[in-house]
């Protein structure tokens, strides 16, 4: 039975394990989300890896030669138990392809990610690394965040990708 098994790849390696695993005959899938980078002062949106230095592969272990997968270029292993790999739990891939857009993008779903009252910390404008406390997503694109600012708390509506979990 052909079940998701998740592969760990060398950093920044992900499209390079993807190509020569899809050359060798296997499903692969690689999700990507669009990432705001800021770099020289200008802030641009590219696609990455929803999840950096994984990929996944559909197989059948015991119909597939699937030690080949950890000597493909790119691969650093195959995630599992001792020596043999873990499936990935029934309908997680399909629930993340299915958060895809038109455009092959997985949009993440910060108003799952954090519940009100959770921690958080602003990573992007003129509130970047400010901690505040996570409220509610009042639509797709963006949430409510209440900051500390000059001993008070103030509501401020950020995008989604502009949050992340405090540490």
């Amino acid at each position: 039975m052909n079940r998701w098994f998740v592969v760990s790849t060398k950093s920044r390696a992900e499209h390079m394990a993807f190509a020569h695993l899809d050359r060798q005959g296997f499903e692969v899938y690689l999700p990507r989300f669009l990432k705001r980078r800021k770099h020289a002062r200008r802030v641009d949106t590219v696609a990455a890896p929803l999840f950096p230095r994984y990929i996944f592969v559909k197989m059948d272990p015991a119909q597939v030669r699937w030690r080949a997968i950890r000597s493909t270029v790119g691969v650093v292993d195959l995630v599992g138990y001792g020596d043999s790999p873990t499936a990935v739990p029934e309908g997680v891939i399909e629930e993340i392809q299915r958060r895809e857009n038109e455009a092959g993008m997985v949009s993440p779903q910060i108003a799952y990610m954090f519940k009100p009252g959770d921690s958080v910390c602003v990573n992007s404008g003129a509130f970047d690394d400010v901690n505040g406390i996570f409220e509610c997503a009042n639509d797709d694109a963006r949430v409510v965040v209440l900051l500390d600012l000059l001993g008070r708390k103030v509501k401020v509506h950020v995008p989604t990708e502009a949050i992340r979990a405090a540490s």
